[in-house]
């Protein structure tokens, strides 16, 4: 099996493609295709800790057909403590993340990654995912 060429994506889940728990994010289905069709994409979630099934099982609930095969392309991630324990450091890679912790945020500035994580914060932009893929 051949490595991929593409660059690495880890998505959260509530706060980026979910705007709460009753709806999902505006644009959140386009924003979704450009992920899978453009990155590498990882999960990187509460919802997901080394097995996907639960996740899609979880984002059934929002999403549906072309939407929900593509979900199901995105591969799991398994972290203990911190999400930065999933992240490969050695590729790549871009984090699209809502709330990230201090303990993370020190382990993206030691490896001198701090640029690759997109802070999502759809309470002060409800159409930023529309301006990541535009």
């Amino acid at each position: 099996m051949t490595k991929s060429n593409k660059k690495k994506a880890y998505l959260d889940i509530d706060g980026v493609i979910l705007a709460n728990d009753k709806q999902i994010a505006n644009y959140s289905n386009e924003f979704i295709r450009y992920l899978v069709d453009n990155f590498d994409v990882y999960w990187l979630t509460t919802h997901c800790k080394g097995d996907s099934n639960h996740t899609i099982r979880f984002l059934s609930n929002f999403f549906e057909g072309e939407t929900l095969e593509l979900l199901k392309k995105i591969k799991p991630t398994n972290w203990q403590t911190w999400k930065t324990e999933a992240i490969d450091f050695e590729s790549d890679f871009i984090w699209f993340d809502d709330q990230v912790f201090e303990e993370e945020i020190n382990a993206l500035k030691q490896n001198d990654r701090i640029d690759s994580w997109v802070l999502i914060d759809l309470s002060n932009n409800i159409d930023q995912l529309k301006t990541l893929i535009s």
